[in-house]
């Protein structure tokens, strides 16, 4: 689980999140990333998981979700503070290792983030 400061839940989140933040794809993911997502810039960033059923069944996507969290746990400390994430995980992230879905984030961020440190 990522702790609930870091969590984003409301679905008017991820819908402002998706349409207006900016968006990178990189193999089996696709990361949006607001930078300002909170009125409080010292805010803890938020980050929230899309994982359809395209990808296949609920054991499959429950697979996705677990290793798209410990992915992005060890990443929490690089994002900006007050910003908000959204994952969305691809067909092929169902078949995707956890250091593939590590390489995909790190180079979403290093394309989203503009001077944002992405630690090996």
């Amino acid at each position: 689980m990522l702790p609930q400061p870091n969590r984003l839940r409301r679905r008017a989140d991820f819908v402002r999140v998706t349409r207006t933040g900016r968006r990178c794809t990189r193999g089996s993911l696709t990361a949006y990333l607001l930078r300002s997502c909170s009125d409080d810039p010292a805010a803890h960033p938020r980050v929230g998981l899309v994982v359809s059923k395209a990808l296949g069944g609920a054991v499959v996507r429950n697979a996705v979700t677990r290793r798209l969290r410990v992915v992005v746990r060890e990443r929490l400390d690089v994002l900006p503070a007050g910003s908000c994430l959204v994952l969305r995980a691809l067909p092929t992230a169902a078949t995707a290792a956890v250091t593939d879905l590590a390489a995909d984030l790190d180079a979403c961020l290093d394309r989203l983030g503009a001077g944002l440190a992405v630690a090996p």
